[in-house]
């Protein structure tokens, strides 16, 4: 009861404080859509009607402080005098040059990618694919597909080859593409859509990172589903079911893993499986309210297998009796008729963590392969795993070219008998300390579970069509989990910045 008391009491203060200063949603990242290019070539050649040739460029500049996202990863996140710089600058940079097809009932994309990090820390000469989770080399495809079905004629459409995917608010299936390389797969995809009912059914195969050489979907590593929608249930809510299956055979432990980094490489062993129900009000039904809710089960059977597990000791590994949950639970308020068109928002994010680690059973949820930037903090310190987090969003739009939002997070670890998971799904565990020591993190069940607070400003412009700036500040206050876990290495707050360019012609 304390800790909730602790939370309610945190984002009453913030959104009084919120009133006093401008704040913003950013949009959406520039997708691929036809653009500037694609308007000059069909002006200057009518006969290129249903051709889509554009490029995406996005530059972003990075400054973390005390949980920098560098060669010594996150077990040292708040070290206030840490065995290696915990603080990281870099710049980033994604050039996405693409070709597309469509003339109704059959079309096709090639993208490629180049994505480069320019003074990143986490570099790291004798790694695999010397740590740099950011950088892949020259050239890569990032979509190469054929779709075959004109979904205004025939109710069954398909997808083929290299593709996103992308469902619901992607907390489970996402292209995370704030990433600089975003997820892709080598997939098959079906879609069934009448006036009641949709589905899609897709088998995929997870394409890994690669240093400098051409990557592929291992076959060793299959995300396949179900997702259903009733568009016809409700004229006023959206309604969704899925069933995900993450199947990673034990074989791919003896992989070649030298050309792909941290925290990419060596992934688990597992057959898990996630049981959903996504329901939201579409836009307007309920006048200035909308709402939003997810629950998820899973269950199956996983190993412990993380990145700096031996090859032994993965094949080793036994296995666990998955059994997990996970909700999200939404609700904001809009006064679209006010100057400034504010929008408050309250979310509830939670996942369960494990209760015993000694046991043969695991009850830490597996955030599969979302998008997690932002939806549990900017600052992406955190995953949907053993988490609760309660976030309130306060955002105005000052002209219809600009935005601004201030997030607030109150965290806490849904049990100290878990670890405290990173926004790749990486438990935060400093070597030789032992629990209780303070001296690092690790499993601590008498700690509190309060993992601090997050405070989020971000504001940004569209500064022509096919130019959008952004920039983002976010500090950490740490709680008392950090606190004790460092109290003999001592701890002190994190602070982010980010600036970023999107060009989309």
């Amino acid at each position: 009861m304390h800790r909730h008391q602790a939370a309610i009491t945190f984002l009453i203060l913030v959104a009084g404080a919120a009133c006093a200063r401008a704040q913003y949603v950013p949009p959406s990242p520039v997708a691929p859509v036809p653009g500037v290019l694609d308007d000059l070539l069909l002006k200057a050649e009518p006969d290129l009607k249903g051709w889509d040739i554009g490029v995406n460029e996005r530059i972003r500049s990075e400054d973390k402080s005390d949980a920098g996202t560098t060669h010594a990863g996150s077990n040292f996140d708040f070290y206030s005098s840490p065995p290696s710089d915990n603080s990281n600058d870099y710049w980033l940079s994604r050039l996405m040059p693409r070709v597309g097809y469509s003339d109704g009932w059959l079309s096709f994309m090639v993208e490629a990618r180049s994505s480069y990090a320019l003074g990143d820390d986490r570099y790291t000469a004798t790694a695999a694919g010397k740590n740099m989770a950011e950088s892949d080399g020259p050239l890569q495809f990032q979509m190469a597909y054929v779709a075959i079905g004109d979904p205004k004629t025939s109710p069954v459409t398909a997808k083929f080859g290299r593709q996103e995917l992308t469902y619901g608010d992607q907390r489970l299936v996402g292209n995370a593409f704030w990433l600089n390389i975003p997820h892709t797969f080598d997939a098959a995809k079906v879609r069934y859509q009448d006036s009641f009912f949709g589905v899609d059914l897709f088998a995929a195969n997870l394409v890994y990172v690669e240093q400098d050489h051409f990557e592929k979907g291992n076959s060793q590593d299959t995300l396949s589903g179900a997702y259903a929608d009733f568009p016809g249930l409700s004229s006023d809510n959206v309604t969704e079911l899925y069933l995900f299956a993450r199947n990673v055979a034990r074989g791919i432990v003896t992989d070649d893993w030298s050309l792909v980094p941290a925290p990419f490489r060596f992934t688990a062993p597992q057959d898990i499986y996630t049981l959903g129900y996504h329901m939201k009000s579409k836009p307007g039904a309920y006048g200035p309210w909308s709402y939003g809710i997810e629950v998820m089960w899973q269950f199956g059977d996983r190993t412990a297998v993380y990145p700096a597990t031996t090859v032994a000791a993965a094949k080793a590994a036994p296995r666990l009796d998955q059994n997990a949950w996970a909700f999200v639970l939404q609700g904001a308020y809009s006064w679209k008729d006010l100057p400034l068109a504010p929008r408050v928002a309250l979310i509830v994010s939670a996942a369960s963590g494990d209760q015993s680690p000694s046991d043969k059973t695991s009850q830490t949820f597996q955030n599969l392969l979302p998008s997690n930037h932002g939806l549990y903090g900017a600052m992406d310190l955190s995953s949907l795993q053993n988490l609760v987090d309660y976030r309130l969003s306060y955002s105005l739009k000052p002209s219809k070219t600009t935005s601004l939002t201030l997030d607030a997070h109150q965290q806490y670890l849904e049990t100290t008998n878990d670890y405290w998971y990173n926004v790749a799904g990486v438990p935060r565990n400093t070597a030789g300390a032992a629990p209780g020591s303070g001296k690092g993190f690790g499993i601590n069940p008498n700690y509190s579970s309060n993992l601090g607070q997050e405070a989020d400003l971000i504001g940004g412009w569209t500064a022509t069509r096919g130019l959008l700036l952004e920039v983002g500040l976010g500090h950490f206050f740490r709680g008392e989990y950090v606190k004790e876990s460092l109290r003999v290495v001592r701890s002190k707050d994190a602070d982010y910045l980010y600036v970023q360019a999107t060009i989309n012609l």
